[in-house]
């Protein structure tokens, strides 16, 4: 009941948004301009075959400059996995952003950042990747992205380094967004996104392709997530595979 209320508080807390926000379960390398902050959540209903848990992050993002970005995630967790269950603090995460690369053209533009993300290990080591392990690692790699009127494609490819744990991974994110209405002012969209992440854990030779469909909602300073994501492909060890994730996001600017 208690992580239910955090939730329903911290998207409404955050509900007034500047809108076009980037991917729902991906990155993207657009940024709104220099010395502006943005404060978001991005909830995960996270069950698996050990049970469920519901992740609620708290995020300030700022942008010093119109090409950089530095974040710290702060969020909260309630979980049932396994007949064990709890409300904790999960793992904190810093992030840093530099885009080193943009080319603009008529109604569209391609540009490429550097990403890396710090995880504290402030959480519980309940095993739960990206989640709350109780570990640090660090996650090292770039965000590409092409946006025209009339849809966009985000990719990423990166390395994450645990080195007192067994998480050592390769990721790569792959997403398309589809704007389903005409640019308008006020701003109004509605708009689909299809996102792909593919996983491999080569110390414990795990791999999950997954796949996430979303939608978004912006109207005037409005901005709701909503995406469901899904397995395509899982080899995992047994009772540690995924049945799904639903995401529930909102995000205010300033």
């Amino acid at each position: 009941m208690k992580i239910c209320l955090w939730v329903v508080f911290v998207v409404l807390a955050f509900a007034k948004a500047y809108p076009q926000g980037p991917p729902i379960t991906a990155d993207k390398p657009i940024m709104l301009g220099g010395n502006s902050f943005t404060m978001k959540t991005l909830t995960e209903i996270r069950n698996t075959e050990r049970g469920t848990a519901a992740y609620v992050p708290v995020m300030l993002h700022y942008l010093p400059t119109a090409n950089s970005l530095v974040a710290l995630h702060v969020p909260l967790i309630s979980y049932d996995l396994n007949g064990i269950n709890g409300t904790d603090l999960a793992d904190m995460k810093v992030m840093g952003k530099y885009q080193f690369y943009r080319k603009d053209g008529t109604g569209k533009t391609f540009r490429m950042v550097a990403k890396t993300l710090q995880t504290l290990p402030t959480g519980a080591e309940i095993d739960l990747v990206d989640i709350s392990t109780g570990k640090y690692s660090g996650y090292y790699g770039v965000v590409s992205g092409y946006e025209t009127l009339k849809y966009g494609i985000s990719t990423e490819v990166g390395y994450n380094w645990m080195p007192d744990g067994t998480l050592d991974e390769f990721r790569t994110k792959l997403g398309f967004g589809l704007p389903l209405l005409k640019p308008q002012y006020p701003n109004k969209q509605l708009n689909l996104y299809f996102e792909y992440s593919s996983m491999w854990l080569h110390e414990r030779d795990w791999y999950q392709l997954l796949y996430a469909q979303g939608v978004q909602y912006a109207m005037k300073n409005i901005t709701l997530d909503l995406a469901l994501q899904l397995p395509l492909v899982q080899d995992v060890s047994a009772g540690r595979e995924l049945n799904y994730s639903l995401f529930i996001g909102a995000r205010y600017t300033f």
